[in-house]
Parts: structure tokens; sequence; C-alpha cells
């Protein structure tokens, strides 16, 4: 099974204080199955690992080898976020008074029809009124 994987849960792989049963189905379902993101998941996740050292919870080393297992899974960037972002993802967000940024993971979960995986409460919510599947996290 494909599923929408959103930065928070795939940060959460690495960190302990952030793992939960749940964040290690979705890691099982993701090596197993593979995820589609947004095309403006690697500046997100790379944006939280990089304040992640400016606030001294973690070194260059730790991003490096993160970002290094990260590009192990398959995980497929979504060619059409671009052209849907001032469309469906701009409808989404203003409705469900969402960024951008996070309209564009319900956008992506309802056009490929795939559940999301996301620990952000308003996009679970958002996506629940949308009627999109969520993962048990």
């Amino acid at each position: 099974m494909s599923l929408v994987l959103d930065s928070s849960v795939a940060l959460a792989w690495f960190y302990a204080d952030e793992t939960t049963s749940a964040i290690g189905e979705v890691f099982q379902l993701t090596k197993t199955g593979g995820a589609w993101v947004p095309s403006l998941w690697r500046l997100e996740v790379g944006n939280v690992l990089l304040m992640g050292i400016r606030r001294g919870r973690h070194d260059l080393t730790f991003v490096q080898a993160a970002l290094a297992d990260l590009s192990l899974f398959p995980i497929s960037v979504d060619p059409d976020t671009d052209s849907q972002a001032w469309a469906a993802a701009l409808h989404l967000a203003q409705r469900h008074q969402l960024t951008l940024y996070d309209a564009a993971y319900l956008e992506l979960a309802q056009r490929r029809g795939f559940p999301l995986a996301t620990l952000d409460k308003d996009l679970r919510s958002a996506a629940k009124a949308e009627k999109v599947q969520l993962l048990g996290i």
C-alpha cells in the first residue's frame, strides 16, 4: 500500500521522543509499499533538520545520516504539486484554514487516493473533513 507521507512523520522516525508504535507502522508501510510526497517535502525535511542544528538538538553528522537514510526509502516526489498549488491546494487551504504547504499534502492524498500520514493536528482535522483516510498516528 502506498501513502502520502508528511514531513512530520518522516522526521519522527529519527527522534526517539517522537517515535510511537503507529509511527513505526508507517515506517514499515513506507519501506515496503512506498510513499508519495509533494515537491516541497525535501525542502521541509531539510529545513527542520537545519533548524535542529541551530537549536542545538543535533549536529551536521546527524542530519547527513538522516538524509542518507531517507534517500534509501521508495519515496516518490509528485510532479504535479506546482500545477495544483494555485488551484485545488489553494481551495483546500482556504476551506480548512491550512497553510498552502499543508494543503499540498491533503491535495496529493485526495488526487492519488492514498491515505495520509501526518502528525499535524490541523491537517488531520482537514483530512477527516475531506474523508481522506488517515493512518493511525
